[in-house]
C-alpha cells in the first residue's frame, strides 16, 4: 500500500478546489485531495454513501406546487410505520 505521495505542480483552479472542499467538508488538506482522487477515481460511492450527488441539481425549483402536492400525495404511504412488521 502508498502511504505517501508528493505531488507538484498543482494550478490555481485545483488548489482552489482543495482548499474548497477541506472547507465545506471540515477537511484538512492531505484529507481534501484523497477525498477528491478517490471521488475521481469512482471509489467514493462505495465508500461513502451517505454523500448526495448532485445529477438531479438542475431539477431543484421546477416543479409546480401541483406537482409537489401530488408527489406528496403519492409518497404518503412511505410515511407510515407498520407496527406489525416490528414486532
Amino acid at each position: 500500500m502508498m502511504k505517501q505521495l508528493t505531488l507538484r505542480g498543482f494550478d490555481e483552479e485545483v488548489a482552489r478546489e482543495i482548499e474548497r472542499v477541506a472547507r465545506e467538508e471540515g477537511l484538512s488538506l492531505n484529507r481534501s485531495v484523497q477525498r477528491i482522487l478517490r471521488r475521481g477515481a469512482g471509489l467514493m460511492a462505495r465508500e461513502d454513501a451517505r454523500v448526495v450527488g448532485d445529477s438531479l441539481d438542475h431539477l431543484i425549483g421546477t416543479w409546480s406546487a401541483i406537482e409537489a402536492g401530488e408527489l406528496e400525495q403519492v409518497v404518503a404511504d412511505f410515511a407510515v410505520i407498520d407496527e406489525a412488521i416490528w414486532e
